[in-house]
């Protein structure tokens, strides 16, 4: 019996891990859900799933909850804050952490669940986009398990020998392909995207996401993302990682190998599939997707994504090529002005504006010394980002 702890459990991938855990009572159990201030949610998960401990973002939070629960007659035990986040993500009493709060603000508890030698389903990007090295050393040290979430590196990982170990000249990896779905602007005129709304950046076409990372696969910044993430997953260089615009998002990604091979994995776009692979891994369970009907494939385009549509991609592979803190800063613009647009603040174009201004504004440091150093960053860079917002 695993016993999981969700952080980030009212979102779309706590949700659909939840989906897959019930399918399978004999298998997993959960002991910590948690949520920032979804405290009605929340409280009909604890009373579905009678996890021992629910984390919220504040006091105020836990107070709700800790009374919808005592009228529910649940006996959950409720906590608040970034510690209780760490507590329950490193509890010997849980086995498996699904890493799934969105942004920054997951990185510490993803950390201490690495640190604590955790199994580690990371679907919380910024973790490896933000700390990179020193997130991997963590897992390494401690003897955690890290497998990837989001569908394009779980189909990486899918598709990797058993064997391999972010050692791709070993194993004969050529590049790895991060398929990318173009989002809802892939095809509209580039020059009415400063007029773009929240509602019609979130309204992704294949994907049922929550509303920040929807933008950021408007954006593709969601894809630029999850290069840097490819690069310290599986220790490939920024040369070896190439994304490719595939629209019917059926082939989640590929590795192409020395020898002229491409491996792929599909699957519909549900994202029960790689949350079952990760949670089961080495073995297989059911998900709950509907299978694949090959047959009503007929048509699966595949093209070049183009920086002018998306410059937020560009600055993600700038990004990494920099190195250091570079990806952390990065990442902390993005959230900012993705806020800020969410709010209605800026327009859409002016997120990538934002960010390529920020990037040149903070000069980062190449090697970090530990996670204040790079918290640092993180809050200089979101400061210099409200501060340019502030102007508009």
């Amino acid at each position: 019996m695993q016993r999981i702890t969700i952080l980030g459990a009212t979102g779309s991938i706590g949700a659909s891990t939840l989906d897959v855990l019930a399918r399978h009572p004999d298998r997993y159990a959960v002991y910590a859900l948690t949520a920032q201030d979804k405290v009605e949610v929340l409280a009909a998960q604890c009373e579905k799933f009678h996890p021992q401990v629910a984390v919220v973002g504040t006091a105020e939070a836990a107070a709700a909850l800790q009374g919808l629960l005592r009228q529910k007659g649940v006996k959950t035990e409720v906590a608040y804050g970034k510690d209780a986040l760490c507590r329950v993500a490193s509890a010997p009493e849980c086995d498996t952490v699904m890493a799934a709060i969105v942004g920054a603000a997951g990185l510490e508890p993803t950390l201490a669940a690495a640190r604590a030698g955790k199994k580690i389903l990371l679907a919380n990007k910024e973790a490896l986009v933000m700390s990179g090295q020193l997130f991997m050393d963590a897992v390494t040290a401690n003897g955690a398990m890290l497998l990837p979430i989001d569908s394009e590196h779980n189909a990486i990982f899918q598709c990797l020998p058993d064997a391999y170990h972010r050692s791709p000249g070993q194993h004969g990896v050529a590049k790895v392909m991060l398929t990318a779905s173009g989002g809802p602007f892939l095809t509209r005129p580039t020059a009415t995207l400063d007029l773009v709304t929240p509602e019609e950046a979130i309204a992704h076409p294949k994907w049922v996401m929550g509303r920040k990372i929807s933008v950021d696969s408007a954006t593709m910044m969601n894809k630029g993302l999850e290069v840097i993430e490819a690069h310290w997953l599986f220790g490939v260089a920024i040369n070896q990682i190439e994304v490719v615009i595939h629209p019917q998002s059926i082939i989640h990604s590929m590795v192409s190998y020395v020898d002229g091979s491409v491996i792929a994995q599909l699957g519909n776009p549900d994202m029960r599939i790689p949350i079952a692979h990760a949670l089961a891994y080495p073995e297989r369970i059911a998900s709950g997707a509907s299978p694949l009907d090959l047959t009503r494939m007929s048509n699966l385009q595949f093209e070049k994504p183009d920086f002018l549509r998306f410059p937020c991609l560009k600055l993600a592979y700038e990004a990494v090529k920099a190195g250091g803190a570079t990806p952390a800063i990065l990442n902390a613009a993005n959230e900012v002005a993705v806020q800020a647009f969410l709010d209605r603040r800026i327009g859409f174009r002016m997120i990538d504006s934002l960010i390529g201004r920020v990037l040149d504004r903070i000069a980062p440091d190449n090697i970090i010394a530990g996670i204040e150093h790079l918290l640092e960053h993180d809050r200089a860079a979101r400061e210099a980002t409200r501060a340019l917002i502030s102007r508009y």
